[in-house]
């Protein structure tokens, strides 16, 4: 107990003093929001891992989808490194940060306002944000409570308050660099963790080979593959439809987030962004690939503990009790890394959501005239509230909120990405085109909630982001195009010519 209450100690004393040290960066509202755009790339590359994976992968997901899909259950980390980070910073980074400092947009709504010319859509877009990300706060507390149960004995409460508190005093006091800082720390802890677990997890089930061979002999409970043993050492496991879902939603996902596409928006250089792609790419095949390949194993811990009184697999509870039996300082470490994975997630979201709630809602529509100073209070005085909201329905979550928790990812990546990708590549996406996304994203995702049509709230997730990439060009082919000066003057900031040196590009002949 005194190894795991030191680590916990050690960890908030950290990010206490990384946001006092970040203070200075904090007095505007870029330098509070993006870090002045100025984050280089290891920081950039980390913030954007650790924003991607919360305790709802390692804990949640990782759990979930390894004792459905088996080893199989890898391509999603898999996914997530090679769709959700290479080809997301390949695609996106570079023009993300080039129209986005050209529109001076320091969100993803404003975004919006500015490159379609159009007030409404930016705070439609910004109520999209507000609504779908607050209760995808919530859900990050979830994986910690039967963790620290696990761990400590001590009740979720007190580990959810003490988790929002620390939180919430590095982002006030740091804003973004001390969240970029954190982010950095924390994932150090995440990649040394999860390997380091994988390796004992293992070595308690007699090494890597013995354990698939147990895997191999539990027969599949998926009707498609009658019962045959195998299954879930398979390639592509007893149930590669449900599985491409999965990975299409979890991967596809991140290039419509606010909170991940904003870790673009504050890129210092050209370096950065080459740099950085490499680094998230490998945390992720690090990160994801080791927590969903971990809990491809979880079917050898079956056991009544993971059970409820129905009878009924709880998949929260499969990951903890794979942990259970780890030497003290290894749990001590667990705890730690998906406290690191929370709180940068946590931190990211409360950011994001007060910076768009003060700047794309409030600024110039409830309170005229904000000062820079005010804007930047507005944002801190939000980010306690939002954090404080996320608390009170962690802690008694109705039906409804842990519905919705499921779909926030669907419906925000559904709404945002179609929009935000051929906005940032196609000069001849129209208002309508936006806004019938936005509809599609959001009205696939919430019916589907009532009315049960898709099976899976993943696959209705996935669908609603495909959905969105063919609607945006039908509609707006059909549809009134903007004002040419308008549409040319915003993709005049790629045609600006820059000089750099032969290392950087080799003239042409």
């Amino acid at each position: 107990m005194g190894i795991k209450l030191t680590l916990l100690i050690v960890f908030f004393a950290v990010m206490v003093a990384v946001g006092l040290y970040s203070r200075k960066h904090a007095t505007s509202v870029d330098g509070f929001v993006l870090g002045g755009r100025s984050v280089g790339p290891w920081l950039t590359a980390f913030a954007y891992g650790t924003s991607y994976f919360s305790a709802v992968v390692f804990v949640g997901y990782a759990g979930q989808f390894g004792w459905k899909y088996g080893l199989s259950s890898t391509w999603i980390g898999i996914g997530n490194a090679l769709i959700g980070s290479l080809l997301a910073w390949v695609v996106l980074g570079r023009r993300t940060k080039v129209m986005s400092q050209h529109l001076k947009s320091k969100t993803m709504p404003d975004f919006f306002g500015e490159r379609y010319s159009s007030k409404v859509l930016k705070i439609a877009a910004s109520a999209i944000v507000f609504i779908f990300l607050v209760p995808y706060t919530a859900s990050i507390y979830n994986g910690l409570s039967r963790l620290f149960g696990m761990a400590f004995n001590i009740p979720y409460t007190y580990c959810v308050i003490a988790m929002a508190v620390f939180t919430g005093i590095y982002v006030i006091l740091g804003g973004y660099m001390a969240t970029a800082i954190n982010d950095f720390i924390q994932g150090i802890i995440m990649l040394i963790g999860i390997v380091a677990v994988i390796a004992a997890v293992l070595s308690g089930q007699g090494g890597f080979l013995e354990a698939i061979r147990k895997m191999a002999e539990i027969p599949s409970d998926v009707p498609v593959t009658l019962g045959q043993p195998g299954a879930f050492t398979s390639f592509f496991g007893p149930d590669p439809l449900n599985l491409l879902g999965v990975v299409i939603l979890t991967s596809l996902g991140t290039w419509g987030l606010p909170q991940m596409i904003g870790k673009f928006y504050a890129i210092k250089d050209e370096k950065a962004i080459n740099t950085g792609t490499v680094i998230s790419t490998l945390f992720a095949c690090v990160v994801a690939g080791g927590s969903y390949f971990l809990g491809g194993f979880g079917r050898l811990f079956d056991g009544s503990a993971i059970y409820d009184e129905a009878g009924n697999v709880v998949f929260d509870s499969i990951v903890p009790y794979m942990l259970s039996t780890l030497p003290d300082i290894l749990i001590g470490v667990v705890v730690v890394l998906v406290l690191s994975a929370s709180m940068s997630t946590l931190a990211s979201l409360v950011l994001t959501s007060s910076s768009t709630l003060t700047l794309d809602f409030l600024k110039d529509n409830v309170m005229k005239n904000m000062s820079e100073r005010k804007q930047v209070r507005t944002m801190q005085v939000l980010i306690v509230f939002f954090i404080a909201v996320s608390v009170v329905i962690a802690l008694d979550p109705p039906t409804f909120i842990a519905q919705l928790m499921g779909i926030s990812w669907g419906a925000l990546a559904g709404a945002f990405l179609a929009p935000f990708l051929y906005g940032l590549y196609w000069r001849g996406v129209t208002k309508a085109a936006v806004w019938a996304s936005f509809a599609a994203g959001v009205g696939i995702t919430v019916s589907n909630m009532f009315l049960h049509y898709i099976a899976s709230p993943i696959n209705a997730g996935a669908v609603a982001m495909i959905a969105g990439l063919v609607v945006v060009p039908v509609v707006s082919i059909l549809t009134p195009k903007l004002k040419k000066e308008h549409v040319d003057d915003i993709f005049t900031c790629y045609e600006e010519k820059v000089t750099i040196t032969k290392k950087r590009s080799l003239e042409a002949n």
